[in-house]
């Protein structure tokens, strides 16, 4: 039998977007509403112990965190001045979402162009998916405290503005989109290498991105970005059985088993690459997604076309000139043109102070040091790496290839 606590947990990764936005309709309030549905499921898990788990629990939670809402709002002396927002527009029947589901009008709801991108998506990881102020300054590459920062004042910027909390119509969509699809990129990233805890992955983050791309594909089915995203991510959660051993070790690319990968979640990506593709002018979760196709369906990691894979990484930098995709390009000049070429490359970056912090920038090039035999200067950039990484499985990789350089 479940628990009341295994209960909570599970309905919290599966109901959190659904109950907030049921909760956000009441309050037209975001903090408001975040209050309420916690409270909620605190009060689960009093009452789920005392008196069974209800057989819906998404539907207990979103009673429990509206009433909450009419009670926070009662009790502040602004429920009569809000009770038009309880209120369905009049007219012989609603009109139609422009998006169906909830948990994706959730994430376009809260990508308001009031707000700049960034922390548009910031908000809506920290809301909407769930994912922690300390892992989505990760994503960012900035201070946790300078995220919780811009969350606040994104908060405070929606109040200030009287922005209203409602669905936007169809015509509005292209305007959310780009943030929208860096939401559930973001979300994707986070679960596909976690940046804090002691595993490698966190699946149901990885798949609620995955789900989450479906649904935007179907409602927007000849967006090529779309594409491209689902693309992207079918290509990489492909892997998600490979990516480490059964005691929890990180397997790099090159040593993972590819008879074990997902071949039907390659091909759909496949095809969806060639659709985000045509055309020309592709952008950037399009190329992306080229690139990550080439490597899950090349035959092994050496004969992987680094050839092309180094051409899309060049049209992706002109796309998208971020140090990080400077840096994962500098993987593939490794291999086109070798360890020394691409380290004078990693070795630029290290001026960029955007990657100041950013745990992959030593690891790379400890590895090309090692590559290049230098295996003391090889062990400095490795106890670097270790010391910016938060999550264990990585530290334990990291420590394992420190270890061969004869250091411990």
């Amino acid at each position: 039998m479940t628990s009341a606590r295994e209960a909570v947990a599970d309905a919290h990764r599966r109901e959190w977007a659904t109950v907030l936005a049921a909760t956000v309709r009441v309050t037209r309030d975001l903090d408001l509403a975040e209050e309420c549905v916690q409270d909620a499921y605190a009060s689960a898990l009093d009452e789920w112990t005392r008196r069974g788990v209800p057989t819906r629990p998404g539907a207990w939670l979103v009673t429990a965190a509206r009433h909450n809402a009419v009670d926070a709002l009662r009790r502040a002396r602004t429920l009569r001045s809000k009770l038009h927002l309880l209120t369905e527009p009049a007219g012989d029947s609603p009109p139609e979402p422009a998006v169906r589901e909830d948990r994706l009008r959730l994430v376009f709801l809260c990508c308001h162009p009031a707000l700049v991108i960034e922390a548009q998506v910031a908000l809506t990881l920290r809301l909407v998916c769930g994912v922690t102020t300390s892992d989505i300054a990760k994503l960012f590459l900035v201070s946790e405290a300078t995220m919780a920062a811009r969350i606040t004042r994104a908060k405070k910027k929606i109040v200030a503005a009287r922005i209203p909390f409602r669905m936007p119509a169809g015509s509005e969509l292209p305007d959310r989109l780009d943030a929208a699809l860096t939401v559930i990129h973001l979300l994707f990233t986070v679960g596909h290498t976690a940046p804090t805890g002691q595993k490698l992955t966190r699946n149901d983050l990885a798949e609620r991105a995955v789900d989450l791309a479906r649904m935007l594909r179907a409602e927007m089915p000849d967006e090529r970005e779309v594409q491209g995203l689902l693309a992207l991510l079918l290509a990489n959660h492909a892997r998600r059985a490979t990516r480490a051993t059964a005691d929890g070790r990180p397997l790099l690319l090159e040593e993972q088993d590819r008879s074990a990968w997902d071949r039907r979640a390659i091909t759909e990506a496949h095809g969806l690459v060639v659709e985000a593709l045509a055309g020309g002018n592709p952008g950037r979760f399009a190329l992306q997604a080229a690139i990550a196709s080439l490597h899950a369906t090349a035959p092994s990691y050496d004969e992987t076309d680094w050839a092309q894979v180094l051409v899309l990484y060049d049209e992706l930098l002109r796309t998208w000139p971020s140090p990080v995709v400077a840096l994962n390009r500098a993987v593939a000049v490794a291999m086109v043109s070798g360890p020394a070429t691409a380290l004078a490359e990693v070795e630029a970056l290290e001026a960029d102070t955007r990657l100041a912090g950013y745990r992959y920038l030593p690891a790379v090039k400890a590895d090309l040091l090692r590559r290049l035999g230098r295996r003391a200067d090889a062990a400095s950039a490795y106890e670097r790496a270790i010391a910016l990484a938060e999550n264990d499985a990585e530290r334990a990789l990291l420590a394992s290839r420190l270890a061969e350089m004869g250091k411990t």
